[in-house]
């Protein structure tokens, strides 16, 4: 009896260690994608180890979450990561980069999801996803604000006016924080206060080496300084420490709206009169189609100061022609950071070419008029987002940001909800950037393109370049976190 049981046992085993390598072979392997698209072969075990180190989940392609985790703001850009990373914590993040570094992975770092390029997702690569990392601790006798990276502006927004406090935070509150504060920060408040990165006290970094780096004014400062406008280049941001201002909740904003026959009228009178205003006001230009096809001059004004003096220095500009809409009015800071969100929603595909203007003249005016004026296209736009103030009178060299003396930016954008719309708009918005570019110096690094050549960003960063390859070197000397307007290292 005992020779049998012996006999059962050894047959079960045999057959079982035979039948392993069979089993392993049918799924032993992921295929992946490295830089370059060079392919990657992933072994199970490894990706059952990098599952088990996490406290966030880790998605494969048909589990369940994996496409609503991989789509991005931009429609345009439909691409499937090989692995998806939704991080709960520094920890996670850690393990992930490690991960993708032993085993030469194209690497894409997702905050809110909102890169112009699409670079927050990859193809065939590890998706770093920061989406479930969305903590705000807001201290308000410091005046300062702890924000990890999946935090998109809406939430901070609202987290900082309940303590009347606010920093520079953009004009759509979906975006994400991070990837807005790493290239720069523009927003509503920024002519009063800086960008959002000149208001970045502190950072936490997951470098390429999977290294945790704290750094501050006083500790691994000139990392911080690279922080402040040189993109997702050294790591991936784990929270970030904001200076916040006191701001009213209730501010003087809204649209001011012409008919597109007045342009040229309306746009000079809107030159010579925003050329002398104060830090208080914020207003971007838009030249934009309404939902049924007629194109018109928006003003989106956001006054932040006191409302009987914003009352009279916008009187002019309320006052001057006849507005088709005069929606200027006090409403809470909040509601008017999210007015522009159903103008761009998330999924619609968007294209564009953007550059900084020196200034905001009645040559370049016109050219955009002319630019819309001829286009059978009905969905493009041309914007003129505002800068200046407070952002011009940071010390030079004081920040990786460059173009300090930019008073708008221009970008050109075309955009489609069905692929039979894309071509002709990408068309248009090639050809309006062919005239309209001589007029423009250097641009903002979060609406880089995937056309863009080296030179171009290698030149945007102007004298900070040099210092940023510098720290690329030290922090991601094999370029991981290439999938941004990218510092090449040189180590």
């Amino acid at each position: 009896m005992m020779k049998r049981r012996t006999f059962c046992t050894s047959a079960v085993a045999a057959l079982a260690a035979a039948s392993l390598p069979l089993r392993r072979g049918l799924a032993s392997e992921v295929a992946a994608a490295g830089p370059g698209g060079k392919q990657v072969l992933l072994q199970s075990t490894a990706i059952d180890d990098l599952r088990a180190s996490l406290r966030g989940e880790l998605l494969l392609p048909g589990q369940d979450g994996y496409d609503s985790a991989r789509r991005v703001w931009n429609g345009a850009f439909d691409r499937r990561p090989a692995l998806i990373a939704r991080c709960a914590g520094a920890a996670d993040v850690i393990q992930s980069v490690k991960f993708a570094r032993a085993n030469h992975l194209l690497v894409a770092v997702r905050g809110g999801g909102h890169s112009l390029s699409g670079q927050s997702v990859c193809e065939g690569g590890l998706m770093i996803d920061l989406t479930p990392m969305k903590s705000v601790h807001i201290d308000p006798l410091a005046r300062t604000a702890r924000v990890e990276p999946g935090v998109l502006l809406g939430q901070f927004d609202r987290e900082a006016q309940a303590f009347g406090l606010a920093t520079t935070a953009g004009t759509v509150s979906h975006t994400g924080v991070a990837g807005l504060t790493l290239g720069g920060g523009f927003g509503r408040l920024g002519r009063r206060f800086g960008l959002a990165c000149d208001n970045v006290r502190a950072a936490e970094l997951v470098s390429a080496d999977g290294t945790f780096v704290q750094t501050s004014e006083t500790d691994n400062a000139e990392l911080l300084w690279g922080l402040r406008g040189g993109g997702g280049n050294f790591g991936v941001v784990t929270s970030f420490e904001y200076r916040m201002h006191p701001v009213d909740p209730t501010v003087l904003a809204g649209p001011l709206v012409y008919s597109f026959a007045d342009a040229r009228e309306v746009l000079h009178f809107f030159a010579d009169y925003i050329a002398r205003a104060p830090d208080e006001l914020y207003a971007d230009a838009l030249l934009v189609p309404t939902p049924d096809g007629k194109r018109t001059v928006v003003f989106d004004i956001c006054y932040s100061g006191a409302i009987a003096e914003g009352e009279r220095i916008l009187a002019p500009l309320r006052k001057f022609g006849k507005p088709l809409v005069d929606g200027v009015r006090p409403m809470p800071y909040i509601a008017i950071q999210k007015s522009g969100d159903d103008n761009f929603p998330i999924g619609r595909a968007y294209y564009i070419k953007s550059g900084y203007l020196k200034q905001l003249d009645a040559k370049t005016l016109d050219a955009a008029v002319d630019q819309l004026a001829a286009t059978r296209v009905g969905q493009s736009a041309i914007l003129f987002a505002h800068a200046g103030g407070a952002i011009a009178r940071v010390k030079p060299g004081s920040a990786a940001f460059q173009h300090r003396d930019a008073t708008y930016s221009m970008v050109i954008m075309s955009f489609w909800d069905k692929p039979a719309e894309r071509d002709p708009g990408m068309q248009w918005a090639r050809a309006s950037w062919k005239v309209m570019e001589p007029m423009t110096e250097g641009f903002y690094v979060n609406e880089v393109s995937n056309e863009d050549p080296e030179r171009r960003i290698r030149a945007n960063y102007g004298a900070s370049y040099d210092r940023l390859v510098k720290l690329k070197n030290r922090y991601d000397p094999t370029n991981l976190f290439q999938m941004n307007a990218n510092v090449k290292p040189t180590a």
